[in-house]
């Protein structure tokens, strides 16, 4: 298969990774190739630079997982590494910098990219912060409620924000930033800024870590935001029945009755790429010295710094 400048050798193409569903459709490795070669102009500058943790299942959703970040010694010399340390060492994790290596990673059964909030040559500054919405059920509803009080709060706070379904049960809301800042300092503003938004809605939100402790609550997870740390990347394939995308959408798109956290999947999510959904995002990262002067103030009952 050609990719890029490359040419891409597909093992099996005709291997079932996702049995056939209700819909009775199911999706090969050569479906999965496919579709990564397709959505790579709107994936990959969401991946360029970033290490990454591969979801793999040679044998299809399945069979075993394996949560692959050091980069096996067989891969191709054209696909980037970067080496970074670690308490007894150091691990080589792939980088996915064009459509070869996403080829490439898809025939190596990889369905799912994870990737750093941060890129190489700067991994202590992440550029983004992630909030997950993570509901106790299937209870989407709550989901979108939340998402618009977090939208809300983050427009108080002057930080432009991103939607994306997940692929699996709730969404994220991303914040791009400016890189400036590092992990103890963003993780401790999206911490501040949650616990904010759960004192203003109690009985519907929490940031407790113990799902014992949570109830029916939806979750406020911020803990991606930290130093290692993984999300998974926008437009990747999740490992569950159907082959659903974590798909990028706009804020308008969270009034449609038909949206769903696995609304999209590899049959149709390059539709959804093609109306590029955040492009009204994709600016500049911004500094969180004045958003986190206005969160305080909030914090503290007092009106909103200018």
């Amino acid at each position: 298969m050609r990719a890029g400048r490359r040419t891409v050798e597909v093992h099996r193409p005709g291997k079932v990774l996702f049995p056939a569903g209700a819909d009775g459709r199911e999706y090969t490795k050569g479906d999965l190739v496919a579709y990564y070669r397709s959505v790579a102009p709107y994936m990959l500058p969401q991946l360029r630079g970033r290490p990454l943790m591969l979801e793999r299942h040679p044998d299809g959703v399945d069979g075993p997982r394996f949560m692959q970040k050091n980069t096996p010694g067989h891969y191709p010399e054209w696909i980037t590494r970067v080496r970074v340390g670690k308490e007894d060492g150091t691990v080589l994790h792939t980088v996915c910098d064009d459509t070869a290596t996403l080829a490439f990673l898809a025939d190596q059964a990889c369905l799912t990219f994870h990737r750093w909030l941060s890129r190489t040559g700067r991994l202590d500054r992440p550029d983004l912060m992630i909030f997950d919405l993570d509901p106790s059920g299937d209870d989407f509803a709550a989901v979108r409620e939340a998402a618009r009080w977090l939208g809300d709060l983050l427009e108080e706070v002057r930080l432009p924000s991103a939607l994306m379904t997940t692929g699996s049960r709730g969404l994220h809301v991303v914040v791009p930033l400016n890189g400036r800042h590092g992990f103890d300092e963003v993780r401790a503003f999206a911490r501040d800024a949650a616990e904010l938004l759960a004192a203003r809605h109690p009985r519907e939100l929490t940031t407790a870590a113990r799902k014992k402790d949570r109830g029916e609550r939806l979750y406020l997870d911020v803990q991606r935001n930290g130093y290692g740390q993984t999300a998974v990347a926008p437009f990747t394939v999740r490992a569950r029945p159907g082959a659903p995308v974590a798909m990028p959408i706009g804020w308008d798109q969270l009034d449609d009755p038909g949206l769903g956290p696995r609304r999209w999947t590899v049959a149709d999510a390059l539709e959804q790429a093609r109306t590029r959904p955040w492009s009204g995002a994709a600016g500049r990262g911004r500094a969180l010295g004045p958003a986190r002067r206005r969160l305080d103030a909030l914090r503290d009952g007092v009106p909103r710094a200018a």
